[in-house]
């Protein structure tokens, strides 16, 4: 028997006014004469974006949903090289603090899937160094608000660089060059276009890293179709986290813009994989990316209500009964 556990990403459709995702450019900043007066609208920008997490956190708990990725975006310009001297941690304590204890009182499973530049395989020194102080940023924000940092950033493999084989093997030389406290935090998923399931299984069984199945991905971009021959492998990345296997889920637009996210969730393709899953682990954490966010998740559950399979434990975690 398997728990499965719904979650969405970022924003919310239906709470109001709760973007937790303001932000300034580098260009606005540096009209402003006062650099002290610049850095504090900063700061006052990242509260609003910290206090509506809280929100959207105190909005998940109302409906059961105990699973979300949050914004990259908390903070902005964080990580500019112009503000590489901004305690910006020590100007935000309560509020980060506020939500992490929020998190853990209600055993809230929260991460971050930071942008595609975030690049470990890289041979450009800048773009490697770079990828460490976005990374370094995401571990500050947990660490602030006192959250382990064990496997809550979801990354891709990086670049093809013309030759595939070569850009796996140099993510496996780069690793040794990540900071441990940062190698923690890092779960690979497969992507649509580069690195399939079995690209990432290799580099994730060699490292001793998690991976994010991507299910839409895979269809969009795999060398065997037929994932399920490779479900055993992807359990057997997560078997020394601390945390339940992480998947994304997501329907294609359309057959043309196939790659890119649906509004909504297809119930009959996410009940095919719980159909193929369902005791195989004792919990999966489903991550919907879907361009409705939480509305997709609530219109998800309404089209799962009427499956004679599913046993509901709230409102957004349930589990298969494939023996009935």
């Amino acid at each position: 028997m398997t728990i499965f556990r719904l979650g969405y990403v970022a924003m919310s459709k239906t709470l109001k006014n709760a973007s937790p995702s303001q932000t300034m450019t580098h260009t606005r900043f540096q009209t402003i004469p006062d650099r002290e007066a610049a850095i504090r609208k900063l700061e006052a920008i990242a509260r609003s974006n910290l206090h509506n997490t809280l929100r959207l956190l105190k909005h998940n708990l109302a409906h059961d949903i105990s699973f979300f990725r949050m914004s990259s975006k908390l903070v902005p310009l964080a990580t500019h090289e112009d503000l590489r001297n901004w305690r910006y941690i020590s100007a935000l304590t309560e509020e980060l603090k506020a939500i992490g204890d929020y998190a853990k009182a209600n055993e809230m499973r929260v991460d971050f899937h930071p942008d595609h530049f975030v690049v470990i395989n890289t041979h450009d020194k800048e773009i490697f160094q770079r990828a460490m102080i976005v990374l370094k940023y995401h571990f500050m924000l947990l660490h602030g608000m006192g959250i382990d940092p064990t496997h809550r950033c979801v990354l891709h493999l990086g670049g093809r660089y013309q030759d595939k084989e070569q850009a796996l093997e140099s993510f496996i030389e780069n690793w040794a060059l990540v900071p441990s406290s940062l190698q923690k935090m890092i779960m690979i998923e497969n992507d649509d276009k580069s690195f399939t399931l079995e690209d990432c299984l290799y580099v994730c069984e060699k490292l001793n890293i998690p991976l994010v199945f991507d299910l839409h991905h895979h269809l969009a971009n795999h060398s065997d179709k037929n994932w399920v021959n490779a479900w055993s492998r992807v359990v057997n990345t997560w078997k020394s986290s601390p945390l339940p296997l992480k998947m994304h889920i997501s329907t294609p637009k359309s057959e043309e813009k196939f790659k890119s996210h649906a509004d909504f969730i297809d119930p009959e393709m996410f009940l095919d994989f719980v159909k193929n899953v369902s005791g195989t682990i004792p919990q999966i954490d489903c991550m919907i990316e879907a361009k409705q966010k939480d509305e997709a998740l609530f219109r998800l559950v309404n089209d799962l209500k009427d499956a004679q399979d599913i046993t509901w434990v709230d409102n957004t975690v349930f589990q298969w009964n494939s023996d009935q």
